[in-house]
């Protein structure tokens, strides 16, 4: 049950990802609902001097500004995995936790990956306008052939949890499995590339499941996308701001590059209308961990981290 007295919390966005995520925290909180303020900063230094949580999404991130304007903060709890958007060194310098929301997102994220996988492969979304347009004339011949994708060469980059998720369903495809990451492995079967470029050389279908922010900002250009090349596939459920997204727009419409699968882009929610023109890439709006039961474990773990907080003066799954 509710306590009777509720904890007054920031809220910097609206929890529009989930239908149960609002009704959660507001059963279980007072938020303070800073997208409502005409001037936040503003309002944060006047009505909320003494707020020491905030709850956040990896969209609408926390700044250094608004921490500043919270002087007693000693929390921030965010629904999502990722925390690029998220002034970390702003957080460590003032001694304030950051909670994610790892793990329960792991498997919506793989599969995700997967089905933009197939469906760039096999021209899935293509075949779909294909039909729906009246297109259809004939059983065969009609329509452009795809590829293949059990038995061949899979790339990743990032073997964190999601990574390791979308390695262990590529064995159940017969592919061969390699990563690349700052680091080699010693705890999984997949063999280690040393240099994102000769991983990409190798693969058939290069898949993104780094970290975003400025360590990997365009970490795929265009040489690793010329590494990738002609037959490649490039699948992106990470950040958008990963790929150099004109170097991919300029691969795809020159033919080095097959085909891509991408769920996040560099200027969400603006996609290129150069993307959205192209037969050979499939376009989701960011979507990998929509589902049902993710986005309602995601609302559970952001309530038991702000509940830990205001408890122990701790979170569950620190950053």
């Amino acid at each position: 049950m509710a306590p009777a007295s509720k904890p007054r919390i920031v809220q910097i966005g609206p929890l529009s990802g989930s239908p149960v995520a609002q009704p959660l925290i507001d059963a279980h909180f007072e938020p303070f609902r800073l997208w409502e303020e005409a001037d936040p900063v503003t309002a944060l230094q006047e009505k909320a001097g003494d707020i020491t949580a905030i709850v956040t999404t990896a969209n609408h991130g926390c700044t250094r500004q608004i921490m500043e304007a919270m002087p007693a903060l000693k929390a921030i709890c965010s629904w999502g995995v990722g925390y690029d958007s998220i002034d970390i060194a702003a957080a460590r310098e003032r001694g304030v936790l950051v909670s994610n929301t790892p793990d329960v997102l792991t498997d919506c994220v793989a599969d995700t990956a997967w089905g933009l996988m197939i469906a760039a492969s096999r021209r899935i979304a293509q075949g779909d306008r294909f039909v729906r347009e009246g297109h259809w004339g004939q059983v065969h011949g009609s329509f452009p052939l795809g590829n293949r994708v059990s038995g061949k060469k899979l790339g990743i980059l990032g073997l964190g949890r999601i990574g390791e998720a979308i390695a262990r369903r590529g064995q159940g495809f017969d592919m061969d499995i390699r990563y690349h990451n700052r680091h080699a492995r010693n705890d999984v079967p997949w063999t280690y590339a040393d240099s994102l470029v000769s991983l990409a050389a190798w693969a058939d279908f290069l898949v993104i499941a780094t970290v975003g922010g400025a360590g990997t900002q365009h970490l795929v250009n265009a040489p690793v996308l010329e590494a990738l090349g002609p037959d490649g596939i490039l699948v992106n459920i990470s950040r958008g701001s990963v790929v150099d997204e004109a170097a991919l727009i300029q691969a795809l419409q020159q033919g080095k590059l097959r085909s891509a699968g991408l769920d996040v882009f560099e200027h969400e929610p603006q996609v290129p209308a150069a993307l959205r023109a192209l037969d050979n890439v499939v376009l989701l709006p960011h979507i990998a961990s929509a589902t049902h039961e993710t986005r309602a474990a995601m609302a559970e773990l952001v309530l038991h981290n702000l509940q830990a907080f205001f408890e122990t003066g701790k979170v569950l799954t620190p950053v």
